[in-house]
């Protein structure tokens, strides 16, 4: 291989990526871009959910027992609402998700040891969120169950408050949350964020750079050439991959420096990691290049190629361990699962190479593969 000669080809390739404005913007702009709006936009936290309160009893025990609601961040308290008809129009103009209503004789109920039963009314819509906030309420109400039954045996017992609750919750359990203490879905959406565009972008360059020249006929000039296959196809994608080992380094800067999200790892083996990924994905629009002759079919196939995968076979929004037998054998055949172990070891769990070594490995066969189909079935003469 003759490296005057895939430095031609790469500085020519190089060229054309700083004359034309758009494909320039793709490549530095695009991948900033996607990260910005995608971090803003994706949260799987459910704070702030906007509820209201119909008290039928308005007694201290009725208005205390819903400040419970109202003073925890997880919820936006909208206000009091007269009766069960007013909540109707609020749930389905989704100025509220929640509606908590207290009963009628619910202090009265409380004092005489009765069981208080309080309605709560949850929209639906978004199952997993729903479900959350379900269990927020019931954390809520388990709490303030406890309470009142560690005061009612402090004053039957004439115990202490502290030693009544212990009577109740004789086994205490205590949560200690590692590698993400603060539960911000951001911060592992910040870092997988990171995968998800390098799988996307790098692709689309290649596969939009390569077939611009088909749809151009300047690639005919490569047929004519004395380049060689391997020396054409290196000098090709080398521009492709430099643009996106720097995208590595901006993406990380806005994952860690916008978004907060901890890196613990080793910088060097995160981006030596990242490069062998860049090259990775580059290799599959060399392959899509070589199957399509329209950019606009490029486009398209690299988006049903990375993109998909990476939303449903990486880990990005569910663990690989929930996903079906089939679904988790198709995780294990494409690159975007083992990036995303990389990254979520690097930014969240400290780890390297030492734990990683075989995503690694995974990796480097996987551009090896696909590098090696491509330069078999590309070919200096067109077929006619």
């Amino acid at each position: 291989m003759n490296l005057r000669r895939v430095r031609a080809v790469a500085h020519k390739e190089w060229r054309e990526v700083l004359r034309d404005r758009l494909f320039f913007t793709l490549a530095f702009v695009l991948p900033a871009m996607f990260m910005l709006l995608f971090g803003y936009g994706l949260s799987l936290d459910v704070e702030n959910v906007p509820f209201a309160v119909v008290d039928h009893d308005r007694t201290a025990a009725s208005r205390d027992y819903a400040y419970r609601f109202i003073g925890s961040r997880y919820f936006d308290f909208q206000g009091y609402a007269a009766d069960e008809r007013a909540l109707d129009p609020l749930l389905r103009d989704n100025r509220i998700r929640v509606a908590i209503v207290i009963p009628p004789r619910f202090e009265e109920n409380l004092l005489a040891g009765r069981a208080a039963r309080v309605q709560t009314l949850i929209d639906g819509t978004l199952p997993s969120r729903a479900a959350t906030t379900k269990g927020y309420v019931s954390a809520i109400n388990a709490a303030a169950s406890r309470e009142r039954l560690a005061d009612y045996l402090a004053q039957r017992r004439g115990l202490p408050p502290e030693v009544a609750r212990a009577r109740l919750e004789p086994v205490q359990l205590e949560v200690r949350y590692l590698y993400n203490q603060s539960l911000s879905s951001l911060h592992s959406l910040a870092a997988k964020l990171v995968m998800l565009i390098l799988m996307f972008v790098p692709p689309l360059l290649t596969a939009v750079g390569v077939v611009r020249e088909k749809e151009s006929g300047s690639i005919y000039n490569i047929y004519a050439s004395t380049v060689s296959r391997g020396e054409f196809l290196v000098g090709k994608l080398a521009p492709y991959v430099a643009i996106s080992a720097v995208n590595v380094i901006v993406l990380s800067m806005i994952a860690t420096l916008v978004f907060g999200a901890p890196f613990k790892g080793s910088p060097v083996f995160f981006y030596a990691a990242s490069v062998l990924f860049v090259a990775c994905t580059t290799a599959i629009g060399l392959l899509v290049s070589l199957l399509v002759r329209t950019q606009i079919a490029a486009t398209l196939v690299t988006v049903i190629l990375t993109l998909v995968p990476a939303l449903d076979y990486s880990g990005f929004f569910m663990p690989i361990a929930s996903l079906s037998a089939d679904g988790q054998v198709m995780a294990h055949l494409l690159p975007a699962m083992y990036y995303t172990n990389i990254v979520v070891g690097s930014f969240l769990k400290g780890v390297g190479l030492e734990s990683l070594w075989l995503e690694l490995l995974v990796l480097a066969g996987y551009t090896l593969v696909l590098f090696t189909i491509g330069y078999v079935l590309f070919r200096k003469r067109p077929r006619s």
